[in-house]
């Protein structure tokens, strides 16, 4: 009973929202950021507003949307754990001045979206396609889509990749995903709170049980290595060579996994989602020229 309460509390601390004390959710921009412009842009850009019906469970989604009324290609960019389409600001500059334009949902369960759970990418996987399939339905059949995300944005662009999803998604650019859930929470765990992996201390495993009851899914069914295994798009995988959260390591498995055309960018002494910031210039160059062979 010792395990199940404890099951129970660390279920309610991955993954119901709330205030989670080791994720920094600041919203202010100082002027020393170095995308302090990309994210002023951002914010004083005027957003058209977006809502859709979740795929599952019928919760109301909510995003953001900026056109550009001379192109015919969209990204839709995933922001990762316990974060927001806002906290994404400076990817949406980037990609706008890139000729995009970008449609920058909330996840179920955070930001202004409806949800009880956060799904770590599994269940919103197909939130994203139905987004895409919106984007078409009100933009037209002649877009050209790109899926990126960062963190578990990155591992949800890498779980949507196995779905059957509309020929225009053309490519996908994933900034630091990780290979599973239930890899990602036991690695948090022996950061975070010391805790030995299974067999010895099976919390992980209790908790993947609550979350098949309560979400509907085992953690290592939230797969992206198990899903790139059925992607044959194009692929950029970008990861910080010094990622503690999520480690650089889990990049190259899910590099290896995918079976579409390549490309890995490893930023050296970037930590956890913060390559852009660490390497703007290179970080720009790296998904242009992706961009540019990829999406014509």
């Amino acid at each position: 009973m010792l395990f199940v309460g404890a099951g129970f509390y660390f279920f309610n601390l991955a993954c119901v929202p709330g205030h989670k004390s080791f994720i920094n959710n600041g919203t202010y921009v100082k002027k020393s950021d170095p995308l302090y412009t990309q994210k002023m842009w951002y914010k004083k850009r005027k957003k058209q507003k977006w809502y859709m019906t979740s795929a599952t469970d019928n919760y109301r989604l909510d995003a953001n949307y900026i056109p550009d009324q001379r192109s015919n290609k969209t990204v839709i960019i995933l922001h990762g754990y316990m974060n927001n389409k806002d906290k994404m600001g400076a990817y949406a500059t980037l990609f706008h001045r890139l000729g995009y334009n970008v449609l920058m949902p909330d996840a179920r369960a955070q930001g202004q979206s409806q949800g009880k759970y956060i799904g770590y990418g599994w269940p919103e996987r197909c939130d994203v396609k139905k987004w895409t399939n919106k984007l078409l339905t009100k933009e037209g059949k002649k877009q050209k889509v790109v899926l990126f995300g960062v963190s578990m944005g990155a591992a949800t662009a890498m779980m949507t990749s196995g779905l059957n999803l509309p020929k225009q998604v053309k490519a996908i650019i994933e900034d630091c995903g990780y290979t599973d859930v239930k890899d990602e929470i036991e690695h948090e765990a022996k950061v975070l709170y010391h805790m030995p992996a299974f067999p010895r201390f099976p919390l992980v495993e209790i908790l993947s049980g609550i979350n098949r009851i309560k979400v509907g899914y085992y953690l290592k069914d939230g797969s992206s290595v198990n899903q790139l295994h059925r992607n044959h798009r194009p692929m950029l995988f970008i990861h910080g060579g010094r990622d503690k959260f999520v480690p650089t390591r889990m990049v190259y498995t899910n590099y290896e996994a995918t079976k579409g055309k390549k490309e890995l960018w490893i930023a050296k002494k970037a930590p956890h989602a913060a390559s852009y910031a660490n390497y703007p210039q290179a970080y720009t160059k790296h998904v242009r020229n992706f961009l540019n062979k990829y999406v014509h």
